[in-house]
């Protein structure tokens, strides 16, 4: 028998919430799970991304964290205004997120644009990250060709949100395309299908046109200002990057940890969640990544 893969059925018997908050007056989407008396942690998906990209992994790490898996401005169901996203407008949004939920300090976790978010907040705002995690992140480099590929599948996505452009960007993430469930499709076409999304979306895609991501990117000497502890995790089948660029980013970040997950491409937190979770709360609670 072949059991029909849905992020519900990820969820089923999880504890969780979705709701949404007053980030000092962007309304913020978010799903969360644990509880007040737990560490924060915060998950921050890429870029066109939402918080369902942490569908798989809520349930496991709602068992040691105050987890939140949130919509970054532009994106999901959160706010989009009408200008650019920067970096700094992100972080923006991520501070006033932790401003409104009260959290001085927090795990942060962020795939792609996530992680080039976290990154720049953790070299920028030490104070406020305990430990961090960078997941397959962006903001190390500007490669033309991955950089057109990805604005071209995102724009015609938003434009037109058929099925067969929806589920061709979600098998994008993907290095196993049967990962591609169709209740994430559907979601994602749910969220493109937004009227103004197709212009959310160009104000999302700035970074990625090469003056203004120049602008933006990590150097050697933003990583190195790093304080908190780090995991670099990258894929064997990363298609944004490969494994060598994680290991650049590692060799850049002073005491950081490095792992690669196998036969994951840019979303291993959903492709692999038991070897993501597994990895993942391990270094968040401070033990070898080996652990059982």
């Amino acid at each position: 028998m072949t059991n029909y893969q849905s992020i519900w059925g990820d969820l089923r018997g999880t504890s969780f919430s979705q709701g949404w908050l007053d980030a000092k007056g962007i309304r913020t989407r978010y799903l969360q799970s644990g509880s007040a008396d737990m560490p924060p942690l915060l998950l921050l998906h890429g870029v066109g991304g939402h918080a369902e990209a942490y569908a798989r992994n809520l349930k496991s790490h709602g068992e040691h964290f105050w987890t939140w898996a949130i919509d970054l401005i532009g994106h999901g169901w959160t706010d989009k205004p009408a200008v650019d996203r920067e970096i700094p407008q992100y972080i923006d949004h991520v501070l006033r997120v932790l401003d409104a939920l009260k959290i001085d300090k927090v795990s942060i976790s962020g795939e792609s644009l996530g992680g080039w978010v976290a990154s720049r907040l953790a070299a920028d705002h030490p104070d406020r990250v305990t430990r961090l995690v960078l997941n397959t992140a962006g903001g190390s480099q500007a490669d033309p060709k991955v950089m057109e590929r990805l604005k071209s599948l995102s724009m015609k996505a938003a434009i037109e949100p058929s099925w067969d452009f929806i589920k061709a960007r979600v098998e994008w993430l993907m290095a196993d395309k049967s990962k591609a469930y169709d209740d994430l499709v559907a979601c994602r076409q749910a969220i493109y299908a937004q009227p103004g999304m197709a212009e959310a979306m160009k104000h999302n895609m700035v970074l990625q046109d090469l003056d203004i991501r120049t602008r933006n990117l990590m150097r050697a000497e933003d990583y190195g200002r790093i304080k908190a502890p780090t995991l670099v995790l990258w894929t064997s089948d990363d298609p944004t990057a490969d494994v060598s660029e994680g290991r650049r980013i590692h060799g850049m970040i002073p005491g950081s940890l490095f792992t690669v997950m196998e036969g994951c491409g840019h979303w291993p937190q959903f492709e692999d969640a038991d070897t993501f979770n597994r990895i993942h709360l391990n270094f968040l609670r401070g033990l070898p990544l080996d652990a059982p």
